[in-house]
């Protein structure tokens, strides 16, 4: 029952608290750049979600019984960004030959995957917390989720804002980088929720 709690207190802390997007600044890009559209932004983070999954799945027992037994850990980072982009290749190759639509709108941020710092920063943050296989896989989902919520969030706003009457020298990316603030403001009233319930 503890270890339940504990591992329902890492994925809502990674999707409420502890946003990537939100909190973290991690994977602003994507954030910026794929977020004007529903569609888009829905797309994105599915693939999002499903490389941080695969990817913490790989890296954990690479790093736990290669890298770390062979006194190799300073070549995490590489190796990471390795297995991230090999990961990165397969989701581009099932998008391409099952939901194309989905592939040709996503354009350049799908290859960009690759060097998301959300992707790599939730495998490095899952060592350096020092969590264990399910504990890091909670946390990869759990920040895949927030990355995809921050980003449906988001891609609402954006939707709404384009019939709105902005004056001139606020249009395109300082409107955006404000709402984009103003959403990550809201979040802080999750902390002390989660807080309460698992603190």
């Amino acid at each position: 029952m503890e270890m339940t709690k504990g591992l329902i207190a890492i994925l809502l802390t990674a999707i409420l608290t502890n946003n990537y997007i939100l909190a973290k600044f991690l994977g602003i890009c994507p954030f910026l750049g794929v977020s004007k559209k529903l569609s888009t932004a829905t797309g994105m983070s599915a693939a999002v979600i499903f490389v941080m999954a695969l990817a913490t799945a790989v890296t954990y027992p690479i790093n736990k019984f290669l890298l770390v037994k062979n006194d190799l850990e300073y070549l995490q980072t590489i190796v990471f960004i390795l297995v991230i982009a090999a990961l990165v290749q397969l989701v581009e190759i099932i998008l391409k030959k099952y939901i194309p639509a989905l592939y040709n709108a996503l354009g350049i941020y799908l290859p960009l995957i690759t060097t998301n710092c959300a992707v790599l920063g939730v495998v490095i943050l899952n060592i350096d917390s020092g969590y264990n296989f399910a504990e890091s896989m909670f946390n990869s989902i759990g920040a895949g989720l927030g990355f995809m919520l921050a980003m449906v969030m988001f891609s609402g706003i954006r939707e709404r804002m384009e019939g709105n009457d902005i004056p001139k020298f606020l249009q395109g990316l300082p409107i955006t980088l404000i709402a984009a603030s103003l959403v990550a403001v809201s979040f802080l009233g999750f902390t002390g929720i989660v807080e309460n319930i698992f603190g």
